[in-house]
């Protein structure tokens, strides 16, 4: 009996918000209105309209309580919805004027559910009688006409909305003489579904953390919706695993009834209250409900088929030194991430760099990731750009906006200001980190280091973000060489630095990200780039495989390979087998686009065997993505991948 909410929101005291949580809302007339709120408390909101208000156009039903009503046919009159009795009155006054309609319901008993038809009879003169206050069901209305007088005997009518309540109809029909339904507007499915099928393939991948209804035909139509689709089954398995959120209690009520149990209700059925509060709840309802799934029912860790008891011996170690393996080893960049509910659960509670800097959520993270995924690897939970802070240059991430560097570098005066950084004294938290992921993994997965390549992160320094031209850095590169060498030269040193370190505290493999060195022409890689690059590389332990992996590469291969680094990698622009046969010597990594694992299985399954099949028998592939893993990827494709690696490439 809840019709749309009010956006009236009670702001909340508390500084807990959804910490990245992704929220989808069914909202309709207020759609926009709830990714706002969502979005203020810290969600990432997802819109799926699921219902549309269709007026009846011909309401005959409402004329003929027109005639009812003014020659004197009813004692009571239920007014359900606010916008319903706007409706009602509108249909009404095409016979009637409105101040003999007003006239003959004050002269009956007006029953109001809740304060949005309160406000709309206020407003047209109407005396109400009975005032039901929220949150309300059909039970509570009935109790409030009963202690009012009840309707023993009477003709009673009532302005209904969407759906009928039967059981409210049937309750008054025991007792009183006569009830009429007046309906003045129903409810039909969006005209555009997609929204709303694109959220249930959400549901379904577990890539949703929060749901939220705001009224019982959302519920209804939801499943009407999957139902027609073929994947009922699947949505309902998706919401087991989902915090679902309820405006009140005539949602939770049908919510129960559809077994979708609500895992929350607001202290007050306003859109505003229920995001408030449920922003505040939920990152402590998801860590408790997906730890209650995951110890009653089937465990979630996959076993590698890297079986060595020794990282060194593990089949990712074989393929770096492109020794014969049974398998080729797959592990995926950024395989910790929002795609994953697990992590999610975890950064509810925290920022991103407060993850970062404590080693032990690092290390769990990281080992959780292996254990879901069954990957040949582990990658340890960190990111590029934290060297840059005790470079003396201010670093934050802001939510939704990436990293910012407050303390850009543009001028010779500034790379004088720039300290070398000592990544023991300054980034002990990453050593850590990779000795606590080292003591938890399994002893035969290899654990990867990693770190931002000189130009990537002099990029950054210089730009203060991200940067679609890089036009500082390329004005600054060209200016001022002497400048740029002295900065490069004072980052290079610092990269081997941190990437020594790693190796001390437990990591076998390196991987050296140039992520936007594609930027560059061959011939400024050439001369600004690469002997900076070249150093770090020659500075590196030579017994530890280091995977040189940069996008946009394709006109620049060979200077990487010259550069250095005993694994290539290939982003998903650059065809793969002609890369293993230019570089005969060196292991290749690669190379999906991370967007077909948005795809269906059969596509996945139908790529993964082209890039095997243009490998083929050559040593030294390791599988991975084309660049990283995407946040709103389906958790199931990810697990289907690394099956489809191993299984298609098994000797």
């Amino acid at each position: 009996m809840s019709e749309q909410p009010s956006a009236a929101s009670a702001t909340t005291t508390s500084n807990r918000d959804f910490g990245g949580l992704r929220v989808v809302s069914f909202e309709s007339r207020q759609a926009a209105e709830t990714a706002k709120l969502v979005t203020k408390a810290g969600g990432i909101a997802i819109s799926a309209p699921s219902l549309r208000e269709v007026p009846l156009e011909q309401n005959d039903e409402a004329l003929a309580f027109a005639d009812r009503l003014v020659a004197g046919g009813y004692d009571v009159v239920v007014f359900m919805t606010g916008v319903g009795t706007r409706y009602l009155f509108a249909a009404m006054e095409t016979r009637y004027e409105r101040e003999r309609l007003v006239s003959a319901l004050n002269k009956t008993k007006v029953v109001a559910r809740g304060p949005k038809p309160v406000r709309v009879l206020t407003e047209f003169g109407i005396s109400i009688t009975v005032t039901v206050p929220e949150p309300n069901t059909w039970r509570e209305l009935l109790a409030a006409v009963e202690d009012a007088g009840g309707v023993a005997q009477a003709r009673v009518a009532v302005q209904e909305y969407g759906v009928s309540n039967d059981r409210l109809i049937a309750e008054f029909t025991r007792y009183a003489s006569q009830v009429d339904r007046v309906p003045v507007y129903r409810w039909a499915l969006p005209e555009n579904r997609k929204p709303l099928l694109d959220a249930l393939a959400q549901i379904i991948a577990r890539t949703i953390d929060v749901a939220l209804f705001t009224s019982a035909t959302q519920a209804h139509h939801v499943l009407q919706v999957a139902r027609e689709e073929g994947i009922e089954d699947e949505v309902r398995a998706g919401f087991a695993e989902v915090i679902v959120g309820s405006i009140g209690p005539v949602c939770s009520e049908a919510l129960e009834e559809l077994d979708m149990s609500p895992d929350f209700e607001p202290t007050r059925p306003k859109l505003g209250v229920l995001v408030g509060e449920c922003a505040q709840r939920a990152p402590d309802l998801i860590v408790a409900k997906r730890r209650a799934i995951r110890e009653s029912g089937p465990s979630l860790v996959r076993t590698s088929n890297s079986i060595a008891a020794d990282p060194n011996d593990s089949t990712l170690m074989k393929a770096c030194r492109r020794e014969p393996t049974d398998f080729t080893p797959i592990w995926l960049m950024r395989q910790a991430g929002r795609y994953m509910q697990e992590y999610r659960e975890v950064r509810a509670h925290h920022s991103f760099m407060e993850l970062c800097k404590n080693p032990d959520l690092a290390a769990e993270v990281t080992v959780t990731a292996v254990e879901r995924l069954g990957v040949d690897a582990a990658i340890i939970f960190s990111d590029i750009l934290l060297i840059v802070e005790p470079m003396g240059l201010g670093l934050d991430y802001t939510r939704g906006a990436g990293p910012t560097i407050s303390r850009i570098v543009r001028t010779a005066a500034d790379v004088d200001r720039m300290n070398e950084v000592d990544p023991n004294a300054s980034l002990g938290f990453v050593m850590d980190a990779i000795r606590t992921t080292r003591d938890s993994l399994s002893p035969g997965i290899p654990l990867i280091g990693f770190s931002g390549a000189p130009f990537t992160l002099a990029s950054y320094i210089i730009e203060g973000g991200g940067s679609k031209n890089y036009i500082e850095t390329k004005r600054f590169m060209y200016d001022d060489k002497g400048a740029w060498d002295s900065m490069m030269s004072l980052i290079s040193r610092s990269v081997a630095s941190y990437l020594n370190a790693q190796v001390e505290a437990g990591c076998q493999i390196l991987q050296l990200f140039d992520s936007w060195v594609g930027c560059l022409s061959p011939t400024d890689y050439e001369t600004y780039v690469l002997p900076h690059t070249k150093s770090v590389i020659d500075a590196v332990a030579n017994d530890v495989p280091l995977i040189h992996f940069g996008t946009d590469t394709a006109t620049l291969l060979d200077l990487q390979a010259k550069a250095g680094g005993s694994v290539l990698g290939v982003d998903h622009h650059t065809p793969i087998g002609p890369v293993c046969d230019r570089f005969p010597k060196l292991a290749i990594q690669g190379n999906l686009d991370s967007v077909t694992l948005f795809s269906s299985t059969d596509v996945i399954r139908r790529a993964t065997e082209q890039i095997l099949a243009d490998v083929g028998d050559r040593p030294g592939h390791i599988f991975n993505l084309g660049h990283g893993i995407l946040p709103a990827t389906p958790v199931d494709n990810v697990l289907a991948l690394v099956d489809m690696v191993h299984e298609l490439s098994s000797k």
